[in-house]
């Protein structure tokens, strides 16, 4: 094997053990937001597009090399076979025919589990972020129906006491104080529904956030059983040729 396709293979093998790691229930999102966010991957960031675009592009060319190769040797073990040819020929054309469908095969899955890994990297970072953001909007959802709460229990506090007043001179005064109480009651229960409206649309998004995860899931199981299949027939389209 030559040292670039030593080197996608090694590449190929790096992104079924990142993939694997990634998999793992036992690690949440917001951990690997965590990993995501160390400062050394900071500075990547700034070349991670152009990292990206340009691997993507190299395993392109590798793939249609690849397949260029296997279209070639195809070729030249057809007619090898139909010109009984001596048997050392005949072994070294069937021996590059092997060699660039296993390169035709690295690069193939690279190219696919590159694009996978993008996407489930992008999906963790989002499915992490509305996470965080759920967990900050329900502390401030509990911190204010803790104030809606002790607002009511003072409002209460004050009726008693204006009630218990009854040579208060100032009615007036005091109605206008139980009206103003009132307001910002209503005002606090105001904003408590705002928050619970503004959580459960949240705690939508993240749903929604969960479901492209699954769905990607089954799409990557479903393309690798395909990919098994077809596999299976190439093996047995290449079995037939030999016989």
């Amino acid at each position: 094997m030559t040292f670039q396709w030593t080197a996608v293979a090694a590449f190929l093998y790096a992104e079924i053990v990142i993939l694997l790691l990634l998999c793992i229930p036992i690690i949440s999102p917001q951990r690997w937001q965590k990993v995501f966010g160390i400062p050394i991957w900071n500075k990547i960031t700034n070349y991670w597009n152009k990292a990206f675009l340009t691997i993507i592009v190299l395993l392109i060319v590798l793939f249609l090399d690849a397949v260029r190769e296997v279209r070639k040797y195809s070729n030249i073990h057809l007619s090898e076979k139909t010109t009984h040819a001596s048997p050392n020929a005949f072994d070294h054309i069937q021996m590059k025919l092997f060699r660039s469908q296993r390169n035709l095969y690295i690069s193939g899955f690279s190219l696919f589990l590159w694009l996978v890994l993008r996407r489930m990297i992008s999906l963790i970072t989002l499915l992490a972020r509305e996470m965080g953001a759920q967990a900050a909007l329900e502390m401030q959802i509990a911190d204010t129906s803790e104030v809606a709460k002790k607002y009511l229990e003072e409002n209460e506090k004050l009726q008693q006491i204006l009630k218990e007043k009854t040579n208060c001179d100032s009615a007036d005064m005091a109605d206008a104080t139980s009206v103003k109480l009132k307001q910002e009651v209503e005002d606090l229960k105001e904003e408590l529904n705002k928050k619970t409206s503004a959580l459960k649309k949240s705690t939508n998004e993240m749903t929604a956030v969960k479901k492209k995860c699954e769905d990607l899931r089954k799409e990557y199981d479903h393309l690798t059983k395909e990919h098994k299949r077809m596999l299976g027939c190439a093996s047995e389209k290449h079995n037939k040729k030999t016989l």
